[in-house]
């Protein structure tokens, strides 16, 4: 009988959860700033914003605070670099190449965590996220003759935000890149090739029907 019981249970939350749970969909459009970092200084490197926008989904239980969303969004990257040489004849810097957008089809996948406020829950609620980022190259890849951008970019994200009257998201987060950024490919007199990977932090704002 108890097991019977335990079972009634577990098969009405299980019908229960999906049936509360909320799913809503909407814009998001911000900026990002971006920043390739490298593990050797033949690139100079300065931060550069850029933009976003797309549509994203999320998906949420109400009771517990907890879910996810999901965005397929267009990224432009702008990193203001310049690849630098040593000069022997005047013993300085010459800038040989330089490279400044780049732009990416995004998917980001967060999962959120929503912290209920009493009284206040409707008005303003602020929320935690964290997941993984893939991004396809649409834009060129050459940056120099020995030095591409890689086609696919996997990143984390950490990030916290609030959510406005129910339909309104403004979040702040900071990407780290998981796999190299850049490619060499051996066209150059650099024996010692570079590694690079995209870090960026990015704000945007939805809003949720």
């Amino acid at each position: 009988m108890k097991n019977l019981k335990s079972l009634i249970l577990i098969l009405t939350l299980a019908v229960a959860v999906p049936a509360s749970a909320q799913f809503r969909w909407g814009p998001r459009f911000g900026a990002e700033i971006n920043s390739m970092r490298l593990d050797k200084s033949i690139f100079n490197n300065d931060n550069r914003a850029g933009f976003t926008g797309g549509l994203t989904c999320e998906f949420t239980v109400p009771v517990v605070g907890i879910g996810f969303d999901l965005s397929l969004m267009y990224v432009h990257r702008v990193s203001d670099s310049e690849s630098i040489n040593n000069n022997p004849d005047n013993q300085g810097l010459v800038s040989s190449s330089r490279f400044k957008n780049r732009d990416y089809i995004e998917i980001p996948l967060n999962f959120k965590y929503k912290i209920g406020l009493p009284i206040v829950g409707k008005i303003i609620s602020p929320y935690l996220f964290t997941g993984p980022s893939f991004s396809m190259l649409t834009s060129k890849r050459a940056i120099t003759a020995a030095y591409r951008n890689k086609t696919f970019d996997v990143a984390w994200n950490f990030g916290l935000g609030v959510q406005l009257f129910n339909h309104l998201q403004v979040a702040a987060s900071y990407g780290i890149g998981l796999n190299k950024t850049v490619e060499f490919v051996g066209i150059s007199d650099n024996t010692n090739p570079i590694e690079g990977k995209n870090n960026y932090w990015t704000v945007t704002a939805a809003w949720l029907f």
